[in-house]
Protein backbone atom coordinates (compact mmCIF):
# COMPACT_ATOMS: atom_id res chain seq x y z
CA UNK A 1 0.00 0.00 0.00
CA UNK A 2 1.31 3.44 -0.92
CA UNK A 3 1.99 6.07 1.72
CA UNK A 4 -0.21 9.16 1.61
CA UNK A 5 1.69 12.33 2.50
CA UNK A 6 1.23 16.06 2.13
CA UNK A 7 4.01 17.82 0.22
CA UNK A 8 4.41 21.22 1.89
CA UNK A 9 5.11 23.34 -1.18
CA UNK A 10 3.32 26.03 -3.16
CA UNK A 11 5.74 25.54 -6.06
CA UNK A 12 3.76 23.84 -8.83
CA UNK A 13 6.98 22.86 -10.66
CA UNK A 14 8.34 21.07 -7.58
CA UNK A 15 5.00 19.37 -6.96
CA UNK A 16 4.89 18.05 -10.53
CA UNK A 17 8.54 16.96 -10.51
CA UNK A 18 8.33 15.14 -7.16
CA UNK A 19 4.94 13.57 -7.97
CA UNK A 20 6.48 12.01 -11.08
CA UNK A 21 9.45 10.63 -9.14
CA UNK A 22 7.37 9.11 -6.30
CA UNK A 23 4.34 7.90 -8.24
CA UNK A 24 4.93 4.25 -7.29
CA UNK A 25 5.64 4.91 -3.59
CA UNK A 26 3.67 7.93 -2.36
CA UNK A 27 0.25 9.38 -3.02
CA UNK A 28 0.98 13.09 -2.68
CA UNK A 29 -1.56 15.54 -1.37
CA UNK A 30 -0.89 19.14 -2.31
CA UNK A 31 -1.42 22.08 0.03
CA UNK A 32 -4.47 22.93 -2.05
CA UNK A 33 -5.82 19.41 -1.44
CA UNK A 34 -5.82 20.02 2.32
CA UNK A 35 -7.14 23.59 2.13
CA UNK A 36 -3.83 25.30 2.93
CA UNK A 37 -3.49 28.48 0.88
CA UNK A 38 -1.04 30.49 2.99
CA UNK A 39 2.60 31.00 2.17
CA UNK A 40 4.80 29.26 4.70
CA UNK A 41 7.60 31.69 5.60
CA UNK A 42 11.09 30.30 5.06
CA UNK A 43 12.87 32.03 7.91
CA UNK A 44 15.64 29.48 8.48
CA UNK A 45 19.30 30.08 7.73
CA UNK A 46 19.90 26.54 6.42
CA UNK A 47 18.12 24.27 3.98
CA UNK A 48 17.43 21.85 6.84
CA UNK A 49 15.75 24.54 8.94
CA UNK A 50 13.52 25.69 6.08
CA UNK A 51 12.46 22.15 5.18
CA UNK A 52 11.55 21.49 8.82
CA UNK A 53 9.67 24.80 9.13
CA UNK A 54 7.40 23.81 6.24
CA UNK A 55 6.79 20.26 7.44
CA UNK A 56 6.18 21.33 11.05
CA UNK A 57 3.72 24.02 9.94
CA UNK A 58 1.56 21.45 8.13
CA UNK A 59 1.78 18.89 10.93
CA UNK A 60 0.96 21.41 13.66
CA UNK A 61 -1.79 23.29 11.82
CA UNK A 62 -3.41 20.53 9.76
CA UNK A 63 -2.33 17.31 11.50
CA UNK A 64 -1.10 15.48 8.41
CA UNK A 65 2.03 13.42 8.05
CA UNK A 66 4.00 15.38 5.51
CA UNK A 67 7.29 16.39 4.02
CA UNK A 68 8.79 19.72 3.05
CA UNK A 69 11.90 20.51 1.11
CA UNK A 70 14.30 23.32 0.51
CA UNK A 71 16.82 23.57 -2.27
CA UNK A 72 19.81 25.79 -2.79
CA UNK A 73 22.34 26.45 -5.50
CA UNK A 74 25.82 26.79 -3.98
CA UNK A 75 28.41 28.49 -6.18
CA UNK A 76 32.01 28.15 -5.03
CA UNK A 77 33.25 31.48 -6.47
CA UNK A 78 30.45 33.22 -4.50
CA UNK A 79 31.31 31.54 -1.18
CA UNK A 80 28.30 29.23 -1.45
CA UNK A 81 25.79 31.91 -2.47
CA UNK A 82 22.96 32.07 -3.29
CA UNK A 83 22.48 28.96 -1.11
CA UNK A 84 19.47 29.13 1.17
CA UNK A 85 18.44 32.39 -0.56
CA UNK A 86 18.37 30.88 -4.08
CA UNK A 87 14.68 31.57 -4.73
CA UNK A 88 15.01 35.17 -3.52
CA UNK A 89 18.51 35.92 -4.81
CA UNK A 90 17.47 38.97 -6.84
CA UNK A 91 15.02 40.08 -4.15
CA UNK A 92 11.48 39.20 -3.18
CA UNK A 93 9.14 38.17 -5.97
CA UNK A 94 10.66 34.80 -6.92
CA UNK A 95 11.56 35.88 -10.46
CA UNK A 96 13.87 33.16 -11.74
CA UNK A 97 14.96 35.22 -14.74
CA UNK A 98 16.14 38.02 -12.44
CA UNK A 99 17.91 35.46 -10.23
CA UNK A 100 19.76 34.02 -13.23
CA UNK A 101 20.70 37.48 -14.48
CA UNK A 102 22.12 38.40 -11.07
CA UNK A 103 24.04 35.12 -10.83
CA UNK A 104 25.60 35.50 -14.28
CA UNK A 105 26.52 39.13 -13.51
CA UNK A 106 28.18 38.10 -10.21
CA UNK A 107 30.21 35.45 -12.06
CA UNK A 108 31.46 37.75 -14.83
CA UNK A 109 35.24 37.45 -15.11
CA UNK A 110 35.44 34.52 -12.68
CA UNK A 111 37.16 31.39 -13.96
CA UNK A 112 35.85 29.06 -11.25
CA UNK A 113 32.24 28.28 -12.09
CA UNK A 114 31.88 25.09 -10.05
CA UNK A 115 28.61 24.75 -8.19
CA UNK A 116 26.22 22.26 -6.71
CA UNK A 117 22.53 21.94 -6.15
CA UNK A 118 21.49 20.62 -2.74
CA UNK A 119 18.01 19.55 -1.68
CA UNK A 120 16.96 18.66 1.84
CA UNK A 121 13.68 16.92 2.60
CA UNK A 122 12.19 16.94 6.09
CA UNK A 123 9.67 14.17 6.73
CA UNK A 124 7.29 14.07 9.68
CA UNK A 125 5.81 10.61 10.01
CA UNK A 126 4.04 9.20 13.05
CA UNK A 127 5.33 12.04 15.20
CA UNK A 128 9.01 11.59 14.27
CA UNK A 129 11.20 13.83 12.11
CA UNK A 130 13.63 12.57 9.48
CA UNK A 131 15.97 14.39 7.08
CA UNK A 132 17.11 13.27 3.62
CA UNK A 133 19.40 15.10 1.26
CA UNK A 134 20.63 14.99 -2.28
CA UNK A 135 23.44 16.81 -4.03
CA UNK A 136 24.66 17.11 -7.61
CA UNK A 137 27.89 18.79 -8.67
CA UNK A 138 28.27 20.83 -11.84
CA UNK A 139 29.17 24.20 -13.30
CA UNK A 140 27.36 27.43 -14.09
CA UNK A 141 27.35 28.08 -17.82
CA UNK A 142 28.12 31.52 -19.23
CA UNK A 143 24.70 31.83 -20.85
CA UNK A 144 21.24 30.30 -20.63
CA UNK A 145 20.62 27.11 -22.60
CA UNK A 146 17.45 25.05 -22.91
CA UNK A 147 13.78 25.61 -22.26
CA UNK A 148 12.60 22.89 -19.87
CA UNK A 149 12.63 22.88 -16.09
CA UNK A 150 12.59 25.93 -13.87
CA UNK A 151 14.77 28.08 -11.65
CA UNK A 152 18.47 27.91 -12.46
CA UNK A 153 18.08 24.89 -14.80
CA UNK A 154 19.13 26.86 -17.94
CA UNK A 155 22.55 27.72 -16.42
CA UNK A 156 23.38 24.57 -14.40
CA UNK A 157 25.33 21.90 -16.27
CA UNK A 158 25.76 18.74 -14.18
CA UNK A 159 29.14 17.00 -14.20
CA UNK A 160 29.34 14.29 -16.84
CA UNK A 161 26.91 16.03 -19.19
CA UNK A 162 27.33 18.59 -21.97
CA UNK A 163 23.80 19.93 -21.49
CA UNK A 164 22.17 22.05 -18.80
CA UNK A 165 19.26 20.71 -16.79
CA UNK A 166 17.00 22.76 -19.07
CA UNK A 167 18.43 20.97 -22.13
CA UNK A 168 18.43 17.48 -20.61
CA UNK A 169 14.68 17.46 -20.04
CA UNK A 170 12.51 16.18 -17.21
CA UNK A 171 13.17 12.46 -17.69
CA UNK A 172 16.94 12.77 -17.29
CA UNK A 173 16.70 15.45 -14.61
CA UNK A 174 14.29 13.31 -12.58
CA UNK A 175 16.90 10.54 -12.57
CA UNK A 176 20.03 12.50 -11.62
CA UNK A 177 19.06 15.75 -9.90
CA UNK A 178 19.63 16.80 -6.31
CA UNK A 179 15.89 16.67 -5.67
CA UNK A 180 15.61 13.23 -7.30
CA UNK A 181 18.37 11.90 -5.04
CA UNK A 182 16.74 13.31 -1.89
CA UNK A 183 13.31 12.02 -2.97
CA UNK A 184 14.74 8.56 -3.73
CA UNK A 185 16.29 8.47 -0.24
CA UNK A 186 12.85 9.36 1.16
CA UNK A 187 11.19 6.61 -0.92
CA UNK A 188 13.80 4.03 0.09
CA UNK A 189 13.13 4.87 3.73
CA UNK A 190 9.35 4.56 3.28
CA UNK A 191 9.65 1.31 1.31
CA UNK A 192 11.68 -0.29 4.14
CA UNK A 193 9.03 0.53 6.74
Amino acid sequence: MKNKLVFATNNAHKLEEVSEIVKDTIDILSLKDIGCFEDIAETGTTLEENALIKARHIKEKYGYDCFGDDTGLEVDALDGAPGVYSARYAGEGHDFKANINKLLKELEGKENRTARFRSVIALILNGKEYLFDGKIEGVITKDERGTTGFGYDPVFQPNGYNETFAELGADVKNEISHRALAVKALCDFLNKR
